[in-house]
C-alpha cells in the first residue's frame, strides 16, 4: 500500500496532536452524557471535561455519537 503526500501529512499531524494524558473512545463514550448535559445548560464543559473536548476534537466517531446525543437530549427536552 502506497501512501499519499495529504495521508502522510495528516498522520503526522494527529501525532504530533497526540497528548499523554489522552483518553481512549470508551472513556470518552463514558462521559459524553456529562459533557451533553453541559453543554446544553451553557456550562463550560471544555473546561470541565477537557480530556473529553480534546478526544472529541480528534475522534470523528465520538464526535458523530456526542452531535448525535445533543440532538436526541434537544428533542426531550423540546417535547418536555
Amino acid at each position: 500500500m502506497k501512501l499519499s503526500k495529504d495521508i502522510l501529512k495528516s498522520m503526522i499531524r494527529a501525532i504530533k496532536m497526540t497528548r499523554e494524558d489522552e483518553i481512549g473512545c470508551d472513556e470518552c463514550f463514558d462521559k459524553l452524557n456529562d459533557f451533553a448535559e453541559m453543554h446544553l445548560s451553557d456550562k463550560s464543559p471544555e473546561k470541565a471535561l477537557p480530556l473529553v473536548h480534546d478526544h472529541l476534537q480528534k475522534c470523528g466517531d465520538c464526535r458523530e455519537e456526542f452531535l448525535a446525543l445533543l440532538e436526541a437530549l434537544k428533542e426531550l427536552k423540546v417535547k418536555l
